[in-house]
């Protein structure tokens, strides 16, 4: 037997031996060691399955979300809904704040009334009012908003009243034009195009777009005096006057509320 061949047998006899002749506890610190070193990647093993498993348990199906997605969109809605309610509530109590505040500045004593029907034609402008003589309103009393003038009362039952808006070409108003010494009578037009028309001015009045018009107040007239009747669009000079457009200060077209003046304070 060749020596090298001999050398190699010997060498593995002795690992055999010495394996053998290992004891039991150094066998098992080689273990712990061993396990000590893997634990970290058995433990993020095992914490990434526990995962997992648990992602599994709450994905939706299919039908699922699409329930949930139409749930919300319904909420959605409902949420919108609430949003335009609460704006428009907010606006209300705004505008009847306003309206409060003006009638308590007003030097006039104002009735409150709501209007509950409005009739357009060519020839006349009116609507009616929920209030009558049984509420003190009696014909020829002003009609006003805190933004201008609206008309004049006409027919008057127990408990509702018709009223000529400004705008109707029989509604004749005295006025004054602001920063002037101009004054004429203003009017609606015949075509019922909801401006107003000034007549009788000096044709050297020259007004401005822009300029403000109020009641002048007359003596023996209806109307008392510093009520905004509107504002002046156009001036144009005609043979015998001057003419200016107005447009009425009152938003005649969204009438709801209004006041009757129905004295002084």
């Amino acid at each position: 037997m060749p020596r090298s061949r001999l050398f190699t047998i010997l060498a593995l006899l002795l690992i055999t031996v010495c394996f053998a002749l290992l004891s039991t506890h150094f066998l098992q610190k080689a273990q712990e060691t061993t396990l000590s070193f893997f634990s970290p990647l058995f433990h993020s093993g095992a914490f990434v399955k526990k995962q997992l498993g648990g992602l599994g348990k709450h994905l939706m199906t299919l039908d699922e979300l699409e329930a949930e997605y139409h749930h919300l969109l319904l909420e959605n809605k409902r949420l919108h809904a609430e949003n335009d309610l609460l704006r428009g509530l907010e606006e209300e109590n705004i505008k009847l704040r306003a309206t409060l505040n003006y009638r308590e500045r007003s030097a006039f004593r104002l009735l409150s009334a709501t209007v509950i029907a409005r009739d357009h034609s060519v020839w006349w402008n009116t609507m009616k009012i929920n209030r009558g003589s049984k509420d003190g309103v009696a014909p020829d009393m002003p009609v006003i908003t805190d933004r201008g003038l609206v008309g004049k009362t006409t027919t008057v039952t127990d408990h509702l009243s018709v009223v000529m808006l400004v705008t109707d070409e029989e509604c004749k108003v005295a006025v004054k034009v602001e920063g002037t010494r101009e004054q004429g009578i203003a009017n609606g037009l015949r075509a019922s195009t909801g401006d107003l028309e000034l007549c009788f001015l000096d044709k050297l009045a020259d007004l401005k777009s822009g300029q403000k018009v109020y009641t002048a107040g007359v003596s023996g007239g209806i109307f008392p005096s510093g009520i905004e009747v509107g504002t002046v669009k156009s001036f144009q000079v005609r043979e015998l006057d001057g003419q200016a457009i107005l447009d009425p200060a009152a938003d005649i077209n969204n009438l709801e509320d209004v006041f009757v003046i129905v004295g002084a304070k």
